[in-house]
């Protein structure tokens, strides 16, 4: 008896919309552009207060408000505090990349994606960062399923978001859109070495 392969992506059963937390838009192009075609409609919430410097924070910003608007989907601007994540993840500033002090950043994010989605009345939401080949897929999900168990009626779709050539299309997406391409995940700590 020969299983049936599970598609790469699943998504929730009923989902229609999702609040969509982007870390920049060349991770989140491809799966917008995924979801759009499989008849889910993307709320994009900027929420990054990890990105250093500020004016990194804005190239970043602006490109991902750019792509949203040349979709017409909807495109949220959480804040920049910097300081307060700073806060966040004191005393783990030596912490490598996929560390303790990227599980307090994911929390911080994720939290807030949950608390924004439950405000729209979205039930469930995501993260671009699951697209990423530099960070901890276990990682993002504690921090998603944490954030739904702090914001009851929210639900983390989890998801590996490099799966069903995703990741490919990103890179042509990026080429196709001319988007501004970071060399660094964001943060002070996560430039050393690649400067």
């Amino acid at each position: 008896m020969s299983k049936k392969k599970q598609p790469a992506i699943i998504i929730p059963e009923g989902t229609t919309e999702v609040l969509l937390h982007a870390c920049c838009a060349p991770c989140s192009s491809a799966i917008v552009e995924w979801l759009l075609l499989h008849g889910v409609r993307p709320t994009i919430y900027y929420f990054n207060p990890n990105i250093y410097p500020r004016e990194e924070y804005e190239i970043r910003k602006q490109e991902s408000k750019r792509h949203a608007e040349s979709l017409g989907i909807n495109w949220i601007d959480g804040d920049y505090n910097h300081p307060a994540w700073l806060h966040c993840v004191s005393g783990l500033e030596g912490e490598p990349e996929r560390g303790g002090r990227c599980q307090l950043c994911f929390n911080m994010r994720l939290k807030a994606a949950a608390q924004e989605a439950s405000r729209l009345g979205l039930r469930v939401f995501t993260t671009t960062l699951a697209s990423s080949r530099w960070k901890s897929l276990e990682q993002i999900e504690r921090a998603g399923q944490l954030a739904q168990e702090l914001v009851p009626g929210t639900l983390f779709w989890a998801q590996n978001w490099r799966k069903g050539g995703l990741y490919e299309r990103r890179n042509q997406l990026l080429r196709e859109f001319q988007f501004y391409n970071q060399q660094y995940c964001g943060c002070e700590f996560s430039m050393r070495g690649k400067r």
